[in-house]
């Protein structure tokens, strides 16, 4: 399966072009998640809001690698195509995700669960 389709890799890229000249200030953009992958078996989360338009194999998001406590950073697309989780099974894209809050939303509630609920 293949981890992004154009339309989902043109929204993210979008996200990365609205953000780029305000990241890091106040008016930062809060974006829905645009994808979740995870890997079957359990594990590996990642809900992704945006790709770096100068980098597009960095994305930025929300994951949580099965170990310690889901983070919000940046992810190389790459990496998250070689991940293997339990079952030695690749990640793949959650075909029925559908965002319903903002991505601050979803890390507040995979901080107190410690672990991504979706």
């Amino acid at each position: 399966m293949t981890l992004l389709t154009p339309n989902i890799q043109a929204r993210l890229l979008e996200n990365g072009r609205k953000q780029a000249p305000v990241r890091g200030t106040k008016d930062e953009i809060d974006f829905q998640p645009v994808v979740k992958l995870f890997t079957p078996g359990g594990g590996c989360t990642w809900l992704l809001t945006e790709i770096d338009p100068d980098d597009p194999d960095i994305a930025f998001g929300l994951y949580h690698l099965g170990m310690g406590d889901p983070e919000l950073g940046s992810v190389s697309l790459s990496e998250v195509a070689a991940v293997r989780g339990k079952l030695g099974l690749p990640a793949e894209r959650d075909l029925w995700f559908e965002a319903d809050k903002p991505l601050s939303a979803y890390a507040k509630e995979a901080t107190r669960l410690e672990r991504i609920n979706v």
